[in-house]
């Protein structure tokens, strides 16, 4: 027989009751969850670091910068996407005890990553169009295109960590991503200094330096996973030198199959938020900055389930695999309310605390009022949104994924935006156009219409998995 660390996905015991199990359950998707949240923490602290000091170098530096994160961020989004399938993959296998096939499918998952990285790449160097279009500053496309360039160099690294993502976090080892992701925090930070300002010889290179110091950071921790992976005995029977295989067409269309949902459902949601800025910019910078505010402020809060939701496509997937599709089904459901709970805290925190949160970011008196009143939007929206990461997460660990996708397109392109654009700039369903207001509100709406489509999406699909 093959053991298994079992440390982080334990077997579930038939002879627990119902409480006991679901408790048992929620402390699993903690210890799963809680190095995957510091690992998002993490990446979210790179694009931080990068604005904060490109903008301390220069106002054009730092608009070259934001123009190149906004440009290369929505296409990592949608790779990273389409590589998360091989996580449940990963996690299946080990559930079902099939080892030999996780490193087969991690190679495959490998060779995905080497064609979204050729992919975005391309696009990537070959920019200029885009920021014609946009009409951009030259001084600030100069710096935009260098960054975009110097960054390119580290997107093989980048893909294969979030590959190799597949097998750690797969096996149950959340632990170890989180570790390399710190890792490149912590040479990206000291490395934008050197590059930006020229220290120790080096040229001067402006907010260029920033992506050079994201490549070389990346690359840093890639090759040191890789060396961690052959070194250390958790991973000792998983090689990706012995164990290569070659490309085998079929999985690789079966990942893509499962991944490629999910990458365009991050891209629709990642692209409607960037789609309400623009609609909200002949509002004025005021308001702008008001709700960029309150987006900031609502999308750290929603690190933890997200998190939570990543730990629970692990756990559904491996539970499948083990045989125990009564405790998977037990799972998803209770961990609807487990994310009720978490919003229900959330709620009153953005609402009694929004005065204090808006001056957290900013002494502008008009922002901070305007800040405060759409977190009183955001409290609500937070409900809907808990609720649908967690429903769409347990749908992947079931590896169900195309639907939820259409019902993702249909919440926000076909209710969220057009409704926000009626409520913020018309008097047709209210007494005058509420402004910024009115898309908040059609955002709560539009999640609202994705939390119980997903929840009832669920309910059935489990059903008729076990049925069958």
């Amino acid at each position: 027989m093959i053991i298994v660390d079992q440390e982080h996905q334990p077997i579930p015991e038939p002879q627990q009751g119902v409480i006991v199990k679901t408790l048992t359950e929620w402390k699993t998707l903690a210890i799963l969850g809680s190095p995957i949240l510091v690992a998002q923490l993490a990446q979210m602290a790179n694009g931080v670091i990068d604005t904060i000091m490109a903008g301390n170098y220069s106002a054009v530096d730092l608009a070259g910068v934001g123009i190149g994160g906004s440009l290369w961020s929505p296409l990592f989004l949608f790779f990273m996407g389409c590589l998360s399938a091989l996580q449940p993959v990963v996690s299946g296998h080990r559930g079902a005890q099939q080892m030999a096939k996780i490193m087969p499918a991690v190679w495959q998952g490998i060779y995905i990553a080497a064609g979204c990285a050729v992919v975005m790449i391309l696009l990537l160097i070959n920019v200029q169009p885009v920021l014609n279009i946009l009409q951009l500053d030259a001084a600030a496309a100069a710096v935009t295109t260098g960054y975009l360039k110097s960054f390119s160099l580290g997107i093989p690294a980048l893909l294969l960590l979030v590959a190799l993502r597949g097998l750690t976090d797969g096996l149950g080892h959340t632990r170890t991503f989180m570790a390399f992701s710190l890792l490149g925090t912590a040479v990206n930070l000291p490395l934008n200094y050197v590059l930006i300002y020229g220290k120790f010889g080096l040229p001067e290179l402006g907010g260029i330096g920033c992506g050079w110091a994201t490549a070389i950071s990346q690359w840093v921790s890639v090759t040191a996973l890789l060396i961690y992976l052959n070194r250390s005995k958790l991973y000792a029977r998983f090689h990706l030198i012995s164990d290569w295989v070659a490309p085998r067409w079929l999985e690789i269309r079966g990942l893509l199959r499962l991944g490629i949902p999910i990458g365009f459902t991050i891209f629709v949601e990642a692209s409607v938020f960037a789609v309400i800025a623009l609609f909200l910019a002949p509002l004025g910078p005021i308001v702008v900055a008001g709700h960029q505010i309150v987006l900031n402020g609502v999308s750290l809060l929603f690190m933890v389930p997200l998190s939570l939701g990543m730990a629970l496509t692990l756990r559904i997937s491996f539970l499948l695999g083990a045989g125990a599709p009564d405790t998977a089904r037990l799972l998803g459901r209770s961990s609807l309310l487990l994310a009720l709970g978490i919003a229900m805290v959330y709620a009153p925190v953005l609402y009694l605390n929004r005065d204090f949160i808006a001056a957290l970011y900013t002494q502008d008196s008009a922002v901070r009022a305007v800040a405060a009143q759409l977190m009183v939007f955001g409290a609500v929206f937070q409900i809907a949104d808990v609720l649908q990461v967690t429903a769409i997460s347990a749908l992947r660990g079931y590896r169900d994924t195309r639907i939820p996708m259409l019902i993702m397109l249909l919440s926000f392109w076909g209710v969220c935006l057009p409704l926000g654009y009626v409520l913020t700039f018309t008097d047709y369903l209210t007494a005058e156009a509420m402004g910024a207001n009115g898309f908040w509100l059609a955002l709560t709406a539009g999640l609202a219409t994705a939390s119980v489509l997903l929840t009832v999406r669920l309910f059935r699909f489990q059903a008729k998995t076990a049925r069958t």
